[in-house]
């Protein structure tokens, strides 16, 4: 049974949400702050975090960054009322794994969850080597130049596409279509931000990037 923290202030909004994903059969624990929200992150153990960006002492970007930067890997799905490109584009640049448009329902909210939390079924015991990086999907862990570094869950899930289709040349739309579990707030540039951050963790530094990108075509990930 999963745990969710729900991050918000609106104790209106949370309560009906809270009380549907219980019935969905979730554990809801909530906070009404950013500071509450990093304090609860760091003393207890959840499976996936939705948090509003308008919280009252802080953006929700701001503690998705805060907790990226202190380490935590949960899934974090952003909940705003801005639906332009650069305020998604800025979520998930400070770490956010999804990020749903009010008004929205919470039959919607409930997909998005289930589909951070499935573990797909093609992940299995195999390990990975191209160049300097290895990846093994069952542990979902990444080693380069054989030391272990920290990817986040979807960065994590782009470099095992890329990792399991080398030398093949993807757009971003195809990229969408099979990294990302729902397309409908999501867009090109969402690849390119995770690319690039994607890129800065893996690559070697003064070599070029095994991780290319293919003007005017997509991206590629170079096995030679």
């Amino acid at each position: 049974m999963a745990k969710i923290l729900l991050v918000d202030d609106d104790t209106e909004l949370t309560a009906v949400l809270g009380e549907w994903l219980e019935g969905e059969g979730y554990i809801v624990e909530t906070a009404e702050n950013g500071e509450e929200a990093l304090s609860r992150l760091s003393h207890y153990e959840y499976d996936v975090v939705v948090m509003d960006v308008g919280l009252p002492d802080m953006e929700g970007f701001q503690v998705c960054a805060t907790y990226r930067g202190r380490g935590g890997t949960l899934p974090v799905i952003m909940l705003t009322g801005r639906g332009q490109i650069a305020d998604k584009t800025l979520g998930f640049e400070s770490g956010a794994d999804d990020y749903l448009t009010k008004p929205f329902h919470p039959v919607e909210l409930g997909a998005r969850l289930r589909a951070l939390l499935r573990r797909p079924p093609q992940i299995l015991s195999e390990v990975i080597q191209i160049a300097h990086i290895s990846i093994d999907g069952n542990s979902r862990r990444v080693l380069k130049n054989g030391v272990e570094i920290k990817l986040l869950p979807q960065e994590f899930n782009l470099l095992l596409f890329f990792m399991r289709n080398p030398n093949k040349v993807f757009s971003s739309e195809e990229i969408l279509d099979k990294v990302w579990s729902n397309e409908k707030d999501t867009a090109p540039d969402t690849v390119r931000v995770h690319i690039n951050k994607l890129r800065k963790k893996i690559e070697d530094e003064g070599k070029s990037s095994i991780l290319r990108t293919v003007h005017g075509s997509g991206y590629i990930l170079d096995n030679g």
